[in-house]
């Protein structure tokens, strides 16, 4: 396992400047458990992965807002997801504000908090994007000026970070060749491969750039999901948590 890659390509030119402030300095939070953060640009493969890693290996506390790993008393979680995609997505500036929309993203950030809060700490805990990557996408969106994203980054820091990879190509057959897409994956008003490309090369950039010096490992796109949760696995016993 190494380091990400910068991605090929070149920058669209929507990437945001460097962002407000260090990202090294957040407040020390001893009251959390210690956690691995599971990254990855959009139809990397996390949600299927992570659902192999539960199958393989139960000890693993995997703390998730997709709604196949939500328990069973936060059905509210997927809920309000369905309605920010569904509803506040298609009519966003029209009949929903930005900050509107940010109010509810800011529900699964603060569910995925308050969880790694709730594991206990006495089993390897893994967090599926934590605020990371939603925090980049708004940045890309044009919402990098924001009092919440202050607080996000102040949220505690994962121990380590583990990436997954996917080419261009593979992700644009998972997305349904643009079907699947909602406007938070793509460039413009609608998705097409050119787009859609652009803004995963800058999603991968300004996720990097969020994370700072974390240490990171890199999985790189694998024909078979058992394959990639396998070296999820690894990377988790490799790096016992220290508290």
């Amino acid at each position: 396992m190494t380091a990400p890659p910068t991605p090929q390509g070149t920058a669209t030119g929507s990437l945001p400047g460097p962002l407000p402030g260090p990202l090294s300095g957040p407040p020390a939070h001893p009251e959390m458990p210690p956690f691995t953060v599971l990254l990855g640009t959009d139809y990397a493969g996390k949600s299927s992965a992570l659902a192999e890693l539960s199958r393989i290996s139960p000890e693993v506390r995997i703390v998730s807002a997709d709604e196949e790993l939500l328990g069973p008393g936060h059905s509210l979680i997927a809920q309000l997801r369905r309605g920010l995609v569904g509803d506040v997505m298609p009519a966003l500036h029209r009949d929903y504000s930005p900050d509107f929309m940010l109010t509810m993203l800011q529900t699964a950030v603060l569910h995925l908090r308050d969880s790694i809060a709730r594991s206990g700490g006495d089993t390897p805990v893994l967090v599926d994007s934590y605020y990371y990557k939603i925090l980049a996408k708004c940045r890309l969106k044009g919402l990098d000026r924001h009092p919440l994203f202050d607080w996000w980054r102040s949220f505690p820091q994962p121990q380590q970070v583990i990436f997954l990879g996917v080419s261009p190509e593979t992700a644009w057959l998972r997305c349904g060749e643009g079907r699947d897409l909602n406007p938070l994956e793509y460039y413009g008003t609608r998705p097409d491969r050119v787009s859609f490309t652009r803004f995963q090369a800058d999603l991968h950039l300004a996720i990097r750039q969020e994370i700072g010096s974390l240490p990171v490992s890199f999985i790189g796109e694998q024909d078979r999901v058992s394959s990639v949760a396998q070296g999820i696995r690894e990377v988790l016993v490799a790096h016992e948590p220290v508290r």
